[in-house]
């Protein structure tokens, strides 16, 4: 499965936004399922149905 990478546009409460960097597309992702560390502005990337911070 191929992997896809997203930026954190946007924390809100309990749900992220993330920009997705190759079609541009949002995705709206609970809090619970990402990283601890996650934060607004970060690479997030999503593998084999696991979220993770990336480089």
């Amino acid at each position: 499965m191929e992997s896809r990478i997203y930026t954190v546009t946007r924390i809100d409460g309990d749900y992220a936004h993330l920009c997705d960097q190759e079609t541009g597309e949002d995705l709206l992702v609970a809090m619970a399922l990402l990283p601890e560390e996650t934060d607004e502005g970060i690479k997030i990337i999503w593998e084999n149905f696991e979220y993770s911070v990336g480089s």
